[in-house]
């Protein structure tokens, strides 16, 4: 399945969710945000030979990891017919995992569904992805360092999103240049806790050079040109991919920015 079939007309993927929470009877607390919009960016990052979504997962399972709700990674599994496992922290889902088992049930899914807290030591339900998708979670983690060196030893191709910022502080420090991550306050950015680490772009690069990826391509989406790291300013999103290099399997980060102002990177890893 190529990314540029599956992102021309998301309608019927739409509506095949749509249809399976109308169905549902019990009242369930659904994630607000649409998710599947986000092929659209994925479409516009990857490049030749990283848009057959079935050859990145290379016959392995895909894990979507911090799935909200599961409409990504339940899309992926009807689409590509890959396995999936979905992945999150109960205790911080938007419904505690609820709607991705009511999904499941609805859509006659096998997809896994997995309660893993990446804040702690963990390893992924199994020992070999092709597809790994983090999108929208790197800066609601703790140690975003030890889960990206975690999952390259994992997966074989991931796709990430976070936040980023070009300036910090209320004097508007430019930090695009300077490897450094800003550590937000607790209720500082949308009122969540969970927010935990910006990073600059020359961070964010560091970072995943550091835990052994290779950037091959980057995409800003959002505020790219005044974003800055204050309660009431927004940051810009950027992606990557990368090729593969060295004697171990490939593996890489692909991202998938998001609609308000995300970094999305597309690595690889030789690892």
């Amino acid at each position: 399945m190529q990314i540029g079939e599956l992102a021309a007309d998301l309608r019927p993927h739409a509506r095949r969710m749509a249809a399976a929470r109308d169905a549902t009877t019990e009242p369930v607390d659904w994630y607000l945000y649409g998710i599947l919009g986000n092929l659209i960016h994925i479409d516009r990052l990857l490049p030749e030979p990283y848009r057959d979504l079935a050859e990145l997962a290379g016959g392995l399972p895909i894990a979507d990891i911090g799935a909200a709700d599961g409409d990504l990674g339940f899309t992926l599994e009807h689409a590509v017919g890959c396995e999936v496992d979905i992945i999150d922290t109960a205790s911080t889902n938007h419904n505690g995992l609820r709607a991705a088992t009511v999904l499941k049930a609805q859509l006659g899914s096998n997809a896994g569904i997995h309660d893993i807290n990446l804040d702690e030591q963990f390893r992924l339900p199994r020992e070999r992805y092709g597809l790994v998708l983090l999108l929208g979670i790197l800066y609601h983690l703790q140690n975003p360092f030890f889960v990206l060196n975690q999952l390259s030893k994992q997966a074989r191709f991931c796709l990430v999103s976070t936040r980023v910022a070009r300036f910090a502080g209320s004097d508007g420090i430019d930090i695009s240049k300077l490897p450094v991550a800003y550590l937000v306050g607790a209720r500082e950015m949308n009122d969540d806790p969970t927010n935990y680490w910006v990073f600059s772009d020359a961070g964010l690069a560091q970072l995943v050079e550091r835990t052994g990826w290779i950037v091959r391509a980057t995409m800003n989406v959002g505020d790219i040109s005044a974003s800055r790291r204050t309660p009431t300013t927004t940051m810009s999103g950027r992606s990557c991919c990368s090729n593969p290099h060295g004697r171990r399997p490939s593996r890489v980060i692909t991202g998938r920015p998001q609609s308000d102002s995300h970094r999305g990177i597309d690595y690889t890893r030789a690892g």
